[in-house]
């Protein structure tokens, strides 16, 4: 039989071959996963040898992730800002961009009545009711599946009592005033989601596509975020967005516009105050 370092060390070239990144990352987390252990447990015991009933569970899961299937879509679950997310094929796979971008805004102080726009799984909402204790938060998304899975996470996070999951398109069936939107809205041209790496095109088209340049969307959330807004705004964009989305915020009367930088220096955030 052989042992879980042995499984690592065979299992790292392979997935290097078939175009994995981080591939020994990769498979320590599966066979962790399989071994209903920690990643860090399995450095105790990489002499431990693997049965035929730990071995053939590992075999299924090292195929779909070589094909492209992504990682957190075999483990069921992301990380994201300190807590885990159930992660599956009904929503984008949170990425360290978003993690950065709630960061951003928590770091710019606490809300009180919170609106989350094309929530997905809910992250970035059910964060924002998590550090905000005394937020009255709500969450749209246009995707009944996406909206089932953010409902999960919200039990599973014990706050399902905290933040308000309705569907809508963007605004279309929102009330009242906010005194924070946040988006994370679908960005990409749509002539390009076909050039998209395997892993992400395993997301839902309808979270990638955002028509024309990836500006389209935005052309009809500024002017109903308006409507709604009186305070704060906070988007996350595509890289090479940010001036053409600035221009459309002036346009629509938003102040104080800035962009904010990625960790690898790319404009990726935006934020203004309306209202």
């Amino acid at each position: 039989m052989p042992s879980v370092l042995e499984v690592i060390q065979a299992t790292t070239p392979f997935f290097q071959k078939n175009g994995v990144d981080s591939p020994r990352l990769n498979i320590e987390h599966l066979l962790a996963h399989v071994l209903g252990k920690k990643r860090m447990e399995l450095y105790m015991e990489f002499d431990r040898p693997l049965a035929d009933q730990e071995l053939k569970p590992l075999r299924a899961l090292v195929k779909r992730r070589a094909a492209g299937e992504p990682l957190q879509h075999l483990l069921g679950t992301a990380e994201f800002h300190g807590r885990s997310f159930l992660c599956d094929k009904r929503a984008l796979i949170p990425r360290p961009e978003t993690e950065q971008f709630c960061e951003l805004v928590l770091a710019a102080g606490a809300a009180k009545r919170v609106l989350d726009v094309g929530t997905g799984s809910g992250v970035i909402a059910l964060t924002l009711a998590a550090e905000w204790p005394q937020a009255q938060v709500e969450a749209v998304d246009l995707s009944p599946d996406a909206l089932a899975l953010a409902r999960e996470n919200a039990a599973r996070l014990g706050l399902a009592e905290r933040v308000r999951f309705a569907r809508s398109d963007l605004l279309a069936e929102t009330t009242g005033d906010f005194d924070l939107i946040v988006a994370n809205l679908p960005y990409i041209d749509t002539t390009k989601i076909s050039q998209l790496t395997r892993e992400v095109r395993h997301d839902p088209p309808a979270a990638l596509d955002g028509g024309a340049r990836g500006l389209e969307i935005f052309a009809r959330f500024f002017p109903q975020a308006a409507r709604h807004l009186r305070g704060r705004l906070a988007l996350e964009i595509g890289h090479d967005q940010s001036a053409a989305l600035t221009e459309q915020l002036a346009a629509h009367n938003f102040q104080d516009i800035r962009a904010v930088s990625d960790y690898q220096g790319r404009n990726r955030f935006l934020f203004a105050h309306y209202g």
